[in-house]
């Protein structure tokens, strides 16, 4: 019998402020990986308080021509303005890999940003400091604490995402990485790096399509 559903106050919120930095076939990546944020909150046990913000340019014309429903997507706030319009400046967490902050635990009184940006390799560090910049708090994923990683530390938009519902259901950092990263190439626990085999890697990766929010 399915568990009953427990909405999460945590607000999760993909910054699309990145528009004018990416090529279309990057824009498309980002859109496959909101609609997998989207579809995996709807099934989430403790589903958050989905926002997407500076929704506008590319994007929104990439989802109109090739996603016509996404206007009738239900618990999800699309948002023209940016998040500093919407959310209050100390509620803000901008998680970005470049932080030298390690998120410890969730605060669910929070709203925490992922930035809407594929294609780092050109972009390296612009989360974080646009995060300085605008004085608001920041942090990175503790995935260094856990896994052991032969690529950089950057996942995708819905890599992040989905970290982040796993953790709320499971209440455990590690447990909450490898329930989502199995498939990543190169990812096994720390202490075990040696020995990948007994982590067979299976499925495709998501087209290296990433985001600085590790």
């Amino acid at each position: 019998m399915r568990r009953e559903v427990v909405p999460s106050t945590l607000r999760l919120i993909v910054d699309c402020s990145f528009d004018d930095l990416m090529v279309l076939k990057d824009v498309k990546k980002l859109h496959k990986q909101i609609q997998r944020c989207y579809a995996e909150n709807r099934k989430a046990f403790h589903p958050v308080q989905f926002y997407l913000t500076s929704h506008g340019g590319q994007l929104k014309t990439n989802m109109n021509e090739n996603d016509k429903g996404w206007v009738n997507w239900k618990d999800i706030q699309i948002r023209t303005e940016h998040y500093s319009e919407l959310i209050k400046k100390e509620d803000l967490v901008y998680l970005t890999s470049d932080s030298p902050d390690v998120l410890r635990e969730l605060d669910e009184k929070k709203a925490y940003v992922i930035g809407g940006l594929v294609d780092h390799n050109h972009h390296k560090g612009i989360t974080y400091r646009k995060a300085v910049e605008q004085g608001i708090g920041h942090a990175q994923l503790p995935l260094g604490n856990f896994v052991k990683m032969n690529s950089r530390k950057v996942l995708a938009v819905n890599h992040v995402f989905e970290i982040i519902l796993a953790y709320l259901e499971k209440r455990d950092w590690k447990e909450a990485f490898f329930s989502v990263l199995p498939q990543r190439k190169g990812a096994v626990p720390l202490g075990e790096a040696n020995d990948s085999s007994k982590h067979a890697l299976s499925g495709k990766e998501d087209e290296d399509n990433n985001s600085d929010s590790s």
